[in-house]
């Protein structure tokens, strides 16, 4: 495993398991702190494009295999989108000179590629501003090589009566996104959208597979059946997914334990798909400038009863590097 910090809040490098690293060599950290609140929430498509070409262009981290990449809050979880794209980009230039020497001009395609998203929220709001922390599903979709969305874990209000919240159902009709909360009561929905891998429609009402519910092992190795064989894995986590006794955010929690993700991360790491991955889900106080930024903040997100424990995220992190860099190849 390689690690990345994309420090944008200044939330990772006060934690201990990323100042050690940092200190010893092994990892790589990308000072982005006078772009943070830029960034934060939503961007726009220069900002986007122009951290995507930065990210394509930087030397890889010190060691070897998949660079897992950790962002900081939720509220970056959109600059996934960058992450994926520069390691598409940089796949494509070496096909591109491979391609070249053994066919001519012609550019080879890219392997398709399943995101395997692991959240509280489904992050698949249709509405503006495209490049957003709750909207950045349909753009990853956008990309040519982006199979599907597999989502892991939500048990947010984001889906009850989803079609209300600006909730992408065409998406999830196509297969294009396949969603397993947590666990989540069924949901009022209209229209034709039937049933797929993740829920079941009966008359006017949603019903979920609740992964919560079942044998976790058993859903893991279901999973990974499920998944085309073709694809290559990308796996993007929010903490927000987890417990409030296993991390602190700045978004609600969902109720995943610690042990069940890192059960999952073993299991498709351990596949020999996976080539990259992006964390994010600490949390750093918003200071927004911007009036939009601050007024949507204040809107959306829950409020803090108070200042969280902030140790939890440390050793949350620790166990989430252990995790990758016992089970990437």
């Amino acid at each position: 495993m390689r690690l990345r910090l994309l420090d944008l809040d200044g939330s990772l490098t006060v934690q201990p398991p990323f100042q050690e690293r940092l200190e010893a060599g092994m990892a790589q950290r990308v000072d982005l702190r006078e772009r943070g609140e830029r960034l934060r929430l939503w961007a726009g498509r220069k900002d986007m494009r122009r951290l995507r070409q930065e990210i394509a262009r930087l030397p890889p981290p010190p060691g070897a295999g998949a660079i897992v990449t950790f962002v900081g809050s939720g509220d970056y979880h959109h600059l996934s989108l960058a992450l994926l794209g520069a390691a598409l980009d940089q796949d494509r230039g070496q096909d591109r000179a491979q391609d070249r020497a053994a066919r001519g001009d012609r550019e080879a395609a890219g392997p398709p590629v399943t995101l395997v998203h692991f959240d509280n929220h489904p992050d698949w709001v249709r509405w503006p501003p495209a490049y957003h922390c709750g909207s950045w599903v349909n753009r990853a979709l956008e990309m040519k090589e982006v199979h599907c969305v597999v989502t892991i874990g939500p048990c947010a209000r984001d889906l009850a009566r989803p079609q209300w919240r600006g909730g992408n159902l065409a998406a999830l009709a196509a297969g294009r996104i396949v969603l397993y909360p947590w666990h989540h009561a069924p949901s009022r929905v209209f229209g034709r959208i039937g049933s797929g891998e993740g829920h079941e429609r009966r008359g006017k009402w949603q019903l979920w597979r609740n992964v919560g519910a079942e044998a976790w092992e058993g859903f893991l190795a279901g999973l990974l059946a499920s998944l085309p064989r073709s694809d290559r894995l990308w796996l993007t986590i929010d903490k927000d997914v987890l417990r409030p006794e296993e991390a602190a955010t700045n978004w609600d929690q969902g109720e995943m334990p610690l042990a069940a993700l890192l059960a999952a991360l073993q299991r498709l790491c351990g596949s020999g798909r996976v080539f990259g991955a992006d964390v994010c889900g600490d949390y750093a106080q918003a200071r927004l400038r911007q009036p939009l930024k601050r007024l949507s903040a204040w809107l959306d997100r829950p409020r803090a009863a108070a200042a969280p424990d902030l140790e939890r995220n440390s050793r949350t992190n620790a166990a989430l590097i252990d995790a990758f860099a016992q089970a990437l190849p």
